[in-house]
């Protein structure tokens, strides 16, 4: 594997057996599913690279670096999409729902009838349980 950016890039091997595969899979699919003419343009790009990785797999490295880059680029678009998508669809509806019903899990509502925030434990934890914690 080549290194880039404190990035390991997958050997050019596999990312021609890779796209072998997927080539190989979309020329065939019709024939498979559809029992009509395979697509040959998608075979011969599948049986190129199937060469390539053969015979001159560092060939491959200006193709397996445009991938890499193409996938750092949809990493930098997508993650904060996702991520943005599970907080706002997720967390702030059931925050919300638990504010409305009135639930305070981490006891958040300040008290003022109570002298401490501490929580007491009925019968005390014996301190021969908390000699090794870790």
């Amino acid at each position: 594997m080549t290194e880039h950016a404190g990035q390991r890039l997958p050997s050019e091997r596999s990312f021609g057996l890779v796209f072998t595969g997927v080539f190989a899979l979309f020329g065939l699919w019709p024939a498979v599913v559809h029992s009509a003419s395979p697509r040959w343009w998608a075979l011969i790009i599948a049986l190129g690279f199937v060469v390539c990785t053969a015979f001159w797999p560092h060939g491959l490295r200006p193709l397996n670096f445009v991938w890499y880059k193409i996938g750092v680029a949809l990493h930098h678009v997508v993650n904060p999409l996702l991520m943005g998508l599970i907080y706002f669809g997720a967390v702030v509806p059931m925050g919300l729902i638990m504010q409305f019903r009135g639930r305070d899990p981490l006891r958040m509502k300040r008290d003022s009838k109570i002298d401490s925030y501490w929580i007491r434990r009925l019968p005390p934890l014996p301190a021969a349980t908390l000699g090794k914690q870790f």
